[in-house]
């Protein structure tokens, strides 16, 4: 009997602006996809609307135990590009990543992401709307904020907290 490969998340990167129409296709190909988005004002001039866009522009992640068939099934979807990797081949992304991600871009609050930060404390968001985020604490003055980072594409996310409310993870996560 075959030993059976644990689906992992992993980093798809897409064509310029062909995040939606990646969802769709591993959607349809009934792959589990996650394309997490952030509100924001339409930058139109005629319109005063808030539109959800992608929080990593070009960047999606996707579940899959990466078989070849299924490998060459999400690599020939319209318009992906690649899986992130390196050498040894894609990167898994830890589930804790992608739950934390949700969370947070389950609400309307503020999110600030970026290519860089300030390594600090792993943390768990323990009270609140975002309780369950895990990521690094970083102090921007008197305001705490948790980042949950994405190694293999160097980009995070970051919400603000209250220090109360988030506790210092003791267990190392992966």
């Amino acid at each position: 009997m075959a030993a059976t490969i644990t689906p992992s998340w992993y980093v798809l990167h897409t064509k310029s602006r062909f995040e939606n129409v990646v969802h769709e296709g591993l959607t349809k190909k009934s792959i589990e996809v996650f394309l997490p988005k952030i509100l924001v004002r339409s930058r139109r001039v005629d319109r005063k609307v808030m539109i959800r866009i992608p929080i990593f522009p070009g960047y999606l992640f996707v579940k899959s135990d990466l078989t070849p068939g299924r490998h060459i099934e999400i690599v020939k979807t319209a318009g992906v590009v690649r899986l992130v990797g390196n050498r040894s081949g894609p990167l898994p992304v830890s589930p804790e990543t992608i739950e934390s991600l949700k969370i947070m871009t389950a609400g309307d609050g503020k999110i600030l992401t970026g290519t860089t930060f300030k390594k600090g404390d792993r943390v768990i968001v323990i009270r609140g709307p975002l309780e369950g985020v895990m990521g690094t604490f970083a102090r921007s003055g008197k305001i705490g904020r948790v980042m949950v980072n994405i190694e293999a594409i160097g980009q995070f996310a970051s919400v603000e907290v209250d220090e109360e409310d988030i506790e210092v993870l003791t267990q190392k996560l992966s």
